[in-house]
């Protein structure tokens, strides 16, 4: 499906894109539906649905490349996905671009973690040379088709190096041409202010807000105060999802039925109607002899 919305376009207004994680294309379809602008297809929770698995490196290229399409295919809304490293070295990065690109992303995230890679709120990251990462991101610019499919630098540094490397790090990665960029796991307000005073005016800025992670939460509007241009939510989608679970799962166990639930849950139609079943079965009607 081809995106109606560019994102390149977008990310020129100051008003910043609040992006709420994805995971498959039911979640996809519900957050379209609920007004949001744009998605963000979390690596580690594909780890968390697909895998049941923590964000330690465990996803590979071809789980995230079949998650995007499905995605991609269900939904019109412009997709940034997290490729991690690039599934590997430069090469590697240029197989993960040019295929997410063939899926529908509308930005690429990749990553300077060393390997085994693991969720950016973890302790105990590595950071490969700035040189290895610069590599992968010229490869990456080479590799997509279009200037629309847009390329975002992640640095994992801070926790790692300091705050001072990580935005020298940066300042590498922009000057490789990359469209945006994501200093991870910023400490405080005052340093969320000190990436966005070096940055800002010059390129789109991501903030990744974790619930219970090492960044401040803060809400969108505050963000865009601070001077970024992406606000994420990545893995709050999976959390809300796991805590329902775990309630509807112990209310079945415990009372034998679904009946106690039924006020906090869809019904048959009421799903359907959220998948867009009535439309589908009208449009398999047309083809009937």
């Amino acid at each position: 499906m081809t995106n109606p919305i560019s994102l390149k376009s977008r990310l020129a207004s100051r008003d910043i894109v609040l992006a709420p994680g994805v995971y498959d294309a039911l979640s996809a379809l519900v957050a379209e539906q609920a007004g949001f602008e744009a998605l963000y297809l979390s690596g580690a929770s594909i780890a968390y649905a697909r895998l049941g698995r923590s964000d330690v490196g465990l996803t590979t290229y071809t789980e995230v490349a079949d998650t995007l399409a499905r995605i991609c295919e269900r939904v019109a809304l412009p997709v940034i996905v997290d490729a991690d490293t690039g599934f590997g070295n430069a090469l590697n990065t240029q197989r993960t671009v040019r295929g997410f690109e063939r899926a529908g992303a509308a930005m690429v995230q990749i990553e300077d973690q060393g390997f085994p890679k693991r969720c950016g709120h973890l302790d105990g990251k590595t950071v490969v040379p700035v040189g290895e990462m610069t590599g992968k991101l010229k490869a990456a610019l080479d590799a997509r088709a279009s200037d629309q499919t847009l390329i975002l630098a992640r640095t994992d540094a801070v926790a790692v190096e300091g705050l001072d490397a990580a935005l020298d790090r940066a300042e590498a990665y922009l000057a490789c041409g990359v469209d945006a960029l994501f200093i991870e796991a910023l400490r405080s307000p005052e340093q969320m202010d000190a990436a966005c005073r070096r940055f800002a005016d010059r390129i789109p800025l991501l903030a990744n807000m974790v619930e219970g992670g090492k960044t401040p939460v803060q809400d969108a509007d505050a963000l865009q105060a601070h001077g970024f241009r992406i606000a994420i939510f990545p893995g709050g989608t999976a959390r809300a999802v796991v805590h329902t679970l775990q309630g509807y799962y112990g209310s079945l166990k415990r009372h034998r039925t679904t009946q106690p639930w039924r006020d906090r849950m869809l019904d048959f139609d009421g799903l359907n109607a959220v998948i867009g079943t009535p439309e589908l079965m009208a449009t398999g009607q047309r083809y009937e002899g």
